[in-house]
């Protein structure tokens, strides 16, 4: 049989590279929300951004086998997920949009990156090192330094951008919760979430008598949504897969710096040095997480689990006859196992330290 060694590359760069792809396509999504969500309702505008996702979601599927399917026992945590990331996240935003500027709003998202990282040390165990202890410490002084920057513009900016701090928060619970569902077929995941968050959301907007929208700005909105949040969510459940919830969130904070230079080429001009310092702090933090290179003597003990997987990746070491191509999934036995490498915490690497 082909053995791959697990040593050589780091197996974060995959991770972060899907993470990264994943941000730019949401940052890109903040301005444009702010652009065509004007005079929508916030339910309106979230119906239409996760109806857009739900509608890629369905040219997403693979075939049977490929992935590992959805359970029952999966329900609980999809609600969850759904009333955290698909209900109160966008409709925060939506609202908070309305009432501060797009640049602050889209740095302010940083914030996720430190909400996730902090509950997935917290829920899984995921290990936070004096690094990326100080990557989130950045990120944060970054977030308040936008606080006090919209401060002093007037209550109302303030009001707004607490509104997106709302919508960090619950996306930051939303995604350390998809890391539970992050073996899962990703096709069938987006489209559970976001099936139903456009169905929760579009029965509140008719509930709250919200006007409907015009037909531009809807297709505008379900172009958003299909890009910024169905193709976007695809990608973060992946590289989950592959690095943890933490690493997964503390890159994807390169989202908003894509979101407010996406501001600013749609012509706002609403930058100040202590947005711009706040804008550093979190630059700085990004780099400092991604420089990370964890690797040590470890011990992998029995399991059994479920998942897409190869045979090629040094710890799938399980036979079959014939053996098949390529990725695929079933239920499988991981004998123990102790060896050396670049890891991070994703399903085979979640020891103590």
């Amino acid at each position: 049989m082909p053995h791959h060694n697990p040593t050589s590359g780091n197996p974060a760069l995959r991770g972060g590279l899907l993470a990264l792809l994943a941000a730019a396509l949401f940052g890109l999504s903040t301005p444009l929300v702010q652009r065509f969500g004007q005079g929508l309702g916030p339910f309106s505008t979230a119906a239409l951004l996760y109806a857009g996702a739900a509608l890629v979601a369905l040219f997403q599927r693979r075939g049977a086998g490929a992935e590992a399917p959805l359970r029952r026992s999966d329900a609980p945590r999809l609600l969850a997920m759904v009333a955290a990331g698909a209900v109160i996240g966008p409709v925060a935003l939506a609202w908070g949009l309305q009432r501060t500027s797009g640049a602050s709003a889209s740095l302010l998202l940083t914030l996720e990156a430190v909400f996730t990282a902090v509950l997935a040390w917290r829920w899984y165990g995921e290990v936070l090192d004096g690094r990326v202890k100080t990557a989130v410490a950045l990120l944060l002084a970054g977030g308040a330094l936008l606080v006090i920057d919209q401060g002093l513009s007037g209550q109302v900016q303030l009001l707004g951008l607490l509104a997106v701090a709302v919508a960090t928060i619950a996306w930051g619970v939303d995604n350390t919760l998809s890391r539970g569902v992050a073996e899962r077929d990703p096709g069938q995941v987006v489209l559970a979430k976001t099936a139903l968050g456009a169905s929760v959301t579009g029965a509140l907007a008719l509930a709250w008598g919200e006007p409907l929208p015009a037909l531009w700005a809807a297709l505008a909105l379900l172009a958003v949504g299909a890009t910024g949040y169905g193709l976007s969510l695809r990608f973060y459940l992946l590289a989950q897969r592959r690095f943890g919830a933490a690493r997964t969130g503390s890159v994807f904070a390169f989202a908003p710096f894509v979101g407010a230079q996406g501001a600013f080429a749609l012509g706002e001009r609403s930058g100040s040095a202590l947005m711009l310092l706040g804008g550093l702090f979190m630059a700085a933090g990004i780099v400092l997480h991604l420089a990370e290179n964890h690797a040590h003597e470890h011990r992998h003990e029995a399991l059994d689990h479920e998942h897409a997987h190869s045979h090629d990746d040094g710890h799938h070491l399980h036979s079959h006859s014939p053996m098949p191509a390529g990725p695929h999934s079933h239920p499988h036995h991981h004998g123990t196992l102790q060896h050396s490498h670049p890891h991070a915490p994703d399903v085979h690497h979640r020891h103590p330290h």
